[in-house]
């Protein structure tokens, strides 16, 4: 498929440093909760060595109106320029791509590990699944700093609340810079914290999305744990 062309309908921050732009779908766009897409600025304010595009996972399930990109405001070019076009300007956006989806064995539960920003595709993940009233068990251990630094907080808290195949699990591991309070998980996520909150680590199928040093880190949790390396799929978010 060609790139599309989408109006950038608003932005929000959804965290402390993090901002959410909301484009318009365009027609005939097809999309699988997961994957990613490219995002190139057509007439940006400013350029730099980095270029004009972008590849983002896409945060809105596929049964939403819009496209959801969500990121952390790096003071690169690009993202400057994304901050300051004006509503309505438009943008490039490639074909949806990646693998990294949710697997089809409704039995066999999911287990999603994100760190930070990582939380995208999820996000994605467990809002179509609750759309479509999936029987499938979905665990999200969702790693930040601090509550500030959380996306999406509220709304994964209010899918937990209403879905009784969805188990959210966050841990805050700086809370001492916190100015909320959190009587959550503090530590980082590892084998004890998945013991607690899992019948048995070598049923589920794990998915990872963070920074590469959390990718790994999770990866050699997982081996460690017994967990099949056929069981475990990687995205690792870089230079976001």
């Amino acid at each position: 498929m060609a790139d599309k062309t989408a109006k950038l309908i608003r932005r929000e921050e959804v965290a402390e440093g993090t901002t959410a732009f909301y484009f318009e779908k365009p027609l005939a766009f097809r999309v699988t909760a997961g994957q990613s897409a490219d995002v190139a600025l057509t007439d940006p304010l400013e350029t730099d060595a980095e270029g004009n595009t972008r590849t983002f996972s896409i945060a809105s399930p596929p049964f939403a109106d819009e496209l959801v990109f969500t990121t952390r405001m790096r003071d690169t070019a690009f993202k400057r320029s994304l901050k300051k076009v004006p509503l309505a300007a438009e943008v490039k956006i490639s074909a949806a791509a990646g693998s990294f989806t949710l697997h089809k064995k409704l039995a066999k539960p999911a287990v999603f590990l994100a760190g930070g920003i990582g939380i995208t595709p999820f996000l994605s993940m467990v809002q179509q699944a609750d759309r479509d009233r999936l029987s499938q068990k979905l665990y999200l251990f969702y790693s930040n700093r601090r509550p500030e630094d959380a996306a999406f907080l509220d709304d994964l808290k209010a899918l937990d609340a209403t879905n009784p195949n969805f188990r959210l699990i966050c841990t805050m591991t700086e809370m001492s810079k916190s100015k909320k309070e959190w009587k959550g998980e503090k530590s980082l996520i590892d084998k004890d914290m998945l013991c607690r909150h899992l019948i048995d680590l070598q049923g589920p199928i794990y998915y990872i999305a963070g920074p590469p040093t959390m990718v790994t880190a999770m990866h050699e949790t997982l081996m460690s744990a017994g967990v099949e390396e056929n069981n475990i799929r990687t995205d690792e978010f870089v230079g976001y």
